[in-house]
């Protein structure tokens, strides 16, 4: 027979127990969830490149050179104020946006649904975070700049360069 001074520690251990692998599991979670957005940024903010077709200054030319004329090319645009695509400033409103619009949808629905306002607040915020950050990210990698694109493709075609097209 136990005793209920034992069976009392051992229900504590457990809560405890469970208590901390729960703690470890949104931790892991945040973890995954940080390197995720850290990947989604850094693919956001990508300078793109122009893809070029294979004439006979390209095929005739050494690769060094070919990636030598692409880098000047490109800072001879930045030199004169045009600039490669950067929309980091719109897909940070399109995620606060989505945030504040995902936050309020998830505390009514909360609310309705007899659950904790909060809870469903911050449920919302965080998946309209998320839909406001890959939202943002697609619609800034299909808007190129047009002068920085255009700067480019003269300069490469001077020296002798076909663009086809940008990645």
């Amino acid at each position: 027979m136990t005793s209920p001074r034992r069976e009392t520690r051992a229900a504590h251990r457990t809560e405890r127990e469970t208590r901390a692998a729960h703690r470890t599991r949104r931790e892991t979670r945040a973890v995954h969830w940080t390197a995720l957005l850290v990947c989604l940024l850094a693919a956001g903010c990508v300078t793109p490149e122009p893809i070029l077709y294979p004439n006979e200054t390209l095929v005739s030319a050494e690769p060094s050179q070919v990636d030598r004329d692409l880098e000047e090319c490109s800072e001879l645009a930045k030199k004169y104020k045009t600039k490669p695509v950067s929309r980091t400033g719109e897909v940070a409103q399109s995620t606060v946006e989505d945030a504040a619009i995902g936050g309020a949808s998830g505390a009514v629905g909360g609310a309705v649904a007899g659950g904790s306002a909060g809870v469903g607040a911050a449920a919302g915020a965080a998946a309209g975070a998320v839909a406001g950050l890959l939202r943002g990210l697609f619609r800034a990698s299909r808007e190129p700049d047009s002068a920085y694109h255009l700067f480019v493709e003269r300069c490469l075609s001077q020296r002798g360069y076909e663009v086809v097209g940008w990645e």
